[in-house]
């Protein structure tokens, strides 16, 4: 099937891109709703998180209800963002603020694809919506901390830089070339965005002007959009270099960073190329729980790690500023 989306002068204009923390929300989890054709460049990360997700029961909560493996997705859960960065507080507050109306239509629409009549969550959408957005946005701060947020700075650099390079190309092609290069399925047509995928339509009676484009990591292989008036229609798309994202990021040797730091300290900093908690860390090196966490609160007080809340546990990352430390010798941090 395909579809087509008509622009005027006025609506290339207002073409523009975003960082959406709520599209790496939505598309992450249906991910990990996948029972079998999970995308191999994902595996690393997906094994670390269906773990933690099913220990808080967010496999059978408000998301798992709201997000099928495919299929309409309620479109309440990507708001519009009004800034190119927005943040995950602010995209949240939409989400609570959402209509009434909107709420039932778009669970209309949910229910007509999936059988959700006996769902108790579904039911008190409908029949108290304001108090179930409250909850909604509970547990997406809930996941965020647990599949996302050790993680972000990694992303946010993948799809900061998609955005940045496609602005390039604007400024050197102009806009229909870039938008001619999304994806295999999206194309540029004589004025006309021509979409080739099932379940992914874009009508200009159905949106407002302009068109936002948000790059995501976990979006691939397809291409997912969002029309609600009188926003612009939304696209996401899977970002450029995702496939490198979760590559274990080698580390130069030690002893430069080892002599303004310490030897622990690095040794810590080199080990949390994957999110870990205190407990771990001292098992792998034969340290105090005790003497990890006055080394993780130094990184961290450093601006070298962040602290991420994971139940009963606390899960710290590397940050950029500690990729940058940690590369090899005249190297660059990949992104």
């Amino acid at each position: 099937m395909e579809t087509g989306l008509s622009f005027s002068a006025a609506d290339l204009a207002q073409t523009r891109f975003a960082v959406s923390p709520m599209w790496e929300v939505v598309t992450s989890f249906r991910l990990l709703r996948r029972t079998e054709g999970e995308p191999p460049l994902h595996r690393r990360w997906a094994a670390q998180v269906r773990p933690r997700l099913a220990e808080a029961g967010l496999d059978r909560g408000w998301l798992a209800a709201l997000i099928p493996e495919g299929g309409y997705l309620a479109d309440f859960l990507n708001p519009t963002p009004v800034t190119p960065f927005p943040t995950l507080a602010a995209e949240l507050d939409a989400i609570r603020q959402t209509p009434s109306t909107r709420v039932r239509t778009e669970l209309d629409m949910l229910g007509a694809e999936r059988d959700l009549g006996r769902q108790p969550r579904i039911r008190l959408l409908r029949e108290a919506p304001e108090a179930a957005l409250r909850k909604v946005a509970a547990e997406i701060e809930t996941y965020w901390e647990l599949a996302l947020a050790p993680y972000w700075d990694r992303i946010r650099q993948l799809l900061e830089a998609d955005v940045f390079h496609r602005a390039r190309q604007v400024a050197e092609h102009g806009a229909g070339h870039v938008l001619g290069e999304l994806h295999e399925t999206v194309r540029w047509d004589d004025g006309t965005l021509r979409l080739v995928r099932r379940h992914c339509g874009l009508s200009r009676d159905e949106a407002g002007a302009g068109l936002l484009l948000v790059p995501s990591a976990f979006a691939w292989p397809r291409v997912l959009t969002r029309s609600v008036p009188p926003g612009p229609p939304q696209l996401a798309y899977p970002a450029r270099g995702i496939g490198t994202l979760w590559e274990p990021r080698h580390t130069g040797s030690v002893d430069a960073v080892a002599a303004v730091l310490g030897r622990s300290r690095t040794l810590l900093l080199a080990e949390l190329d994957t999110p870990a908690s205190t407990k771990q860390l001292a098992a792998q090196f034969g340290m105090s729980a005790a003497g990890v966490s006055q080394h993780l609160t130094a990184l961290r007080g450093a601006g070298l790690v962040t602290a991420h809340r994971a139940g009963r546990s606390v899960l710290y990352a590397r940050t950029a500023v500690a990729d940058a430390l940690m590369a090899p010798a005249g190297a660059t941090a990949p992104l």
